[in-house]
This record gives C-alpha cells, structure tokens and sequence, in this order.
C-alpha cells in the first residue's frame, strides 16, 4: 500500500509524527508532501527535527496568502505530485487550506481519500476552518474519526458509512512527549522574558481571525490578560504579531509577557508548568486536558466538547463580560478534583490509522 500524506501548518505535522512513527514499522510505503502554509520555522522545521519525523519527500513552499490564493495555489501545484505518484490513499489532515486543497485534488484525479480528524465540528459556519472540515468530510471517501461525539456528526450528515471511530493521534504523541518531558528530556526552555519556570505563570496563544483580525476585540484580549494576577507566557503566533502591528497595538503590557511558539516538546513541559492554560486553540485545550491544567477558551464554542466536562475547560467568549472578578476567577482557577475520562483514546490512535487504510485499500 502506498499512502500521500499532505500537510502544511503546525497542528498538522503533531498529527503527522504518530502517523510517520506507525508507516515506518508496517512495511507500507509512505510519502510526505509538505505544503508549506505555515513556513516560519518555528512552526514547521522544528516540529520535523523535535518529533523525528522524516523530511517531507515535496516541499511545495506555498506560503501566505489569503483563503483563495492559498488554497488555489495549494491545488494547483498539487495535482501534478498526485499525478504522478498515484497512490493508494491520500491521507489529508485536519482543517486547513491544505486539507482541503490535498481532498479537491485528490478527488479530482479519482484518487481514494481519507480523512484524519473527521466530524469535528464547531457550528460556527464563520470560521474558515468549519468550511473546510465539513467539505473535506464530505469530499472523502474514509473518515477516520477522534472521539465518538464526531461519528455522532457524521451519522447525522449522512456520512455513517464512511466513517471510522480509530481515536485521536494528538494522544499519541502529547502522552509520548508528557512522558519524556517527566523523565526529565525535554527542559522547560523558551518562555518570554519575566517568565520563571520556578514561580506561577499563565501559557497563554491567541491565533484566529475571530480574535485577532477585529482591532477592537483584539485589544481588548490583550487587555484582559493584561490584567491578571499572574504573569502570562504569550506564545505570539506570527499572525497574532502582524495584526498587533497592524493595528498600532503593544502586546506586552501589564502580566502579558511576549514569546516565540514552542517547539512541541517545549511546549509540552511549558503546560506542565503552568498553572493553566488561555487559549483559542483546539489542540491547545486538548492538550491542557491531556495534561490536566485547567483551560480558558477565548470563543463562544469548542469542537473538543469533551474538555468541557468537569471544567477542565471553560468557554468565555468576552472576558469584560465576566468584570474584573469573574474573569480573573475563571483564568486563575485551580485544576478540578473531577476525575478526567478518555474521550480522545488510548494513544494507539495511528496503529489503527494505518491497519484501517490498508484494510480498505482497494
């Protein structure tokens, strides 16, 4: 069998390492295209070097752009790569432009596709990212799917027949990386300046367009965390520090201190020592459950529901809504006595993934 894996950003080469790990013991073959959406190095050559994932076979250096441009350009320089190699399965990811990109080119030249991540949603047809899972999911031929609540969605478009509950492969790898953070392997290095690994500290990133592209609630994001208690590690996504700059707006001010995204190991441990985690990020409140930090999710929804339970998460999509008090409460609150489930799996997530795609290769 041979499998096309295509991913672009960040989130997507965390899923890919489990993924990479289990092809290169199955004596199946597995070729990696690399989009390059995300093409700062600090979201994208790290994770290939920290979680030994091999070197992309194409690296199609795409880059910026906005939703049309990099998702036409993606598809293009695509389909000749497909053409050519002809795979069993093309194995896209997640929620990206480069999701749907690799699902249009793939079904185009009547090539299988599965999906990973299948039957997130979040209801918020806003979002690019809801655009893009439920056109990939619907595209597809194979949705392999993280938790029981996404096939709930799929049976309810229809989509039951296709899909296959295999768990989520963030567990794979975030339970590898917590284990070797805790025998000592991975240090807690790269947070801001003003920030001790020693004393009590808030991780904090802020990504979307739904936050970061109005200047009136970005600034005042900056200024909720601006005002805690405790001093906040502000892991600055390059769009978050280009919007900032755009819009005349300082992010360090107040507890807010100003750092660079984390290689994945670093930002393991950096969970590990907080005291909990703000963020807009899906894999970053999955991980803050992993990990059993309390989460704050700066939006009105989540497609992790699960985090939810037990308020290991909470959703506050205003913080000045909540005044001073209750948004200082929320942030700062201690991690739960309840008990955490498994919602996501075992961890074995991308063992299934590959025995599924060869299972049903045709």
């Amino acid at each position: 069998m041979k499998v096309v894996s295509i991913v672009g950003a960040r989130p997507q080469l965390v899923k890919l390492a489990p993924i990479a790990a289990a092809f290169a013991n199955s004596g199946h073959e597995h070729f990696i295209v690399h989009t390059g959406q995300h093409y700062d190095a600090d979201l994208s050559d790290v994770f290939f070097s920290g979680l030994g994932i091999p070197d992309p076979d194409v690296h199609l250096g795409i880059g910026s752009g906005s939703h049309g441009v990099q998702t036409g350009n993606t598809l293009a320089a695509l389909d000749p790569v497909l053409d050519r190699e002809r795979p069993d399965w093309v194995l896209v990811y997640g929620d990206t432009n480069s999701t749907l990109a690799g699902a249009l080119s793939a079904v185009k030249q009547h090539l299988p596709v599965a999906h990973l991540e299948a039957g997130l949603r979040s209801f918020n047809r806003r979002m690019p990212e809801e655009h893009n899972r439920i056109l990939t999911d619907h595209a597809a031929d194979l949705l392999l799917a993280p938790t029981a609540e996404a096939m709930r969605h799929l049976a309810g478009e229809g989509l039951a027949a296709r899909s296959v509950l295999v768990g989520d492969v963030m567990v794979d790898v975030c339970l590898r990386v917590r284990d070797a953070v805790l025998r000592g392997e991975h240090q807690v290095g790269g947070l801001p300046d003003g920030i001790s690994p020693d004393e009590p500290y808030l991780l904090a990133t802020l990504h979307r367009a739904e936050n970061t592209d109005d200047p009136q609630r970005l600034a005042g994001l900056v200024e909720a965390l601006a005002a805690l208690p405790v001093p906040v590690a502000l892991l600055a996504h390059p769009r978050l520090v280009a919007r900032a700059k755009e819009q005349g707006l300082k992010l360090a001010q107040g507890a807010v201190h100003v750092g660079r995204p984390l290689p994945y190991g670093g930002m393991v441990a950096a969970v590990l020592g907080s005291t909990g985690v703000v963020t807009d990020s899906g894999g970053l409140q999955k991980e803050a459950y992993l990990l059993a930090r309390p989460c704050t999710t700066l939006r009105s929804e989540t497609e992790w529901v699960e985090t939810l339970i037990g308020d290991w998460n909470r959703l506050v999509p205003d913080p000045a809504v909540l005044g001073t008090a209750g948004w200082v409460g929320t942030a700062t609150r201690p991690a739960p006595d309840t008990a955490r489930d498994t919602p996501f799996g075992d961890g074995r997530a991308a063992e299934r993934v590959v025995a599924v795609l060869a299972e049903r290769a045709a």
